[in-house]
């Protein structure tokens, strides 16, 4: 079983129907107990930084969440859920976030078009379970603010757009997409199955 985690803030529908589609069973939930029972879980999320921590932290989510990474079973961050991972972001101001990655995410600075929002091409900088089989290609972005990690260990993955652009980030059992992967095509389904493998082998090996 697959949790998506429902903080009020998040392309709920288009995630769990992508995550039907690969054959996986999914469950929406702002349950704490269904969150951590299953196999693999995914936090999405669209708007604004601040007021999805906000949502995180007076639905006792925020906390769900760390345990969830603290339990060793595969997390996902998608788009905003991905920035929601780093330790912190200045969109209207200084918010603090899960701090499961260490990094900030920043405003795109620049005299060229905010937001970023397209397709774009993966460049994969080493070598990560949710590549198995994959060689690259162009994926949906859609977003102003973008995040920089402390450790270039934690980089999997960055796009180009008038500069590097963080677009997958992992740390043991905790990753994360800037990009939509159910809106990528092919090889955004691809990523996200080989997410949900992840999740798989862990619940048929224990």
């Amino acid at each position: 079983m697959i949790a998506i985690i429902d903080y009020g803030m998040g392309n709920l529908h288009s995630v769990s129907k992508a995550v039907e589609r690969l054959g996986y069973e999914v469950i929406v939930t702002a349950d704490a107990k269904e969150i951590m029972d299953a196999d693999g879980a995914i936090l999405p999320g669209v708007g604004a930084f601040g007021d999805a921590m906000q949502n995180l932290k007076n639905t006792g989510l925020e906390e769900v969440a760390k345990f969830y990474a603290a339990s060793g079973k595969p997390l996902l961050g998608i788009c905003l859920g991905m920035q929601l991972l780093f330790s912190e972001s200045e969109e209207y101001g200084r918010h603090e976030g899960l701090n499961l990655l260490p990094g900030k995410v920043i405003r795109f600075r620049g005299d060229y078009k905010v937001p970023h929002m397209g397709w774009n091409k993966l460049n994969f900088l080493q070598n990560s379970p949710l590549f198995e089989g994959l060689e690259g290609g162009h994926v949906y972005f859609v977003h102003s603010f973008h995040a920089k990690p402390e450790q270039q260990s934690d980089l999997l993955a960055t796009t180009d757009y008038n500069q590097q652009v963080t677009a997958i980030v992992g740390r043991g059992n905790v990753y994360g997409m800037q990009f939509h992967p159910e809106k990528s095509g092919e090889l955004g389904m691809s990523l996200l199955r080989n997410f949900l493998a992840l999740a798989n082998s862990r619940a048929v090996t224990g």
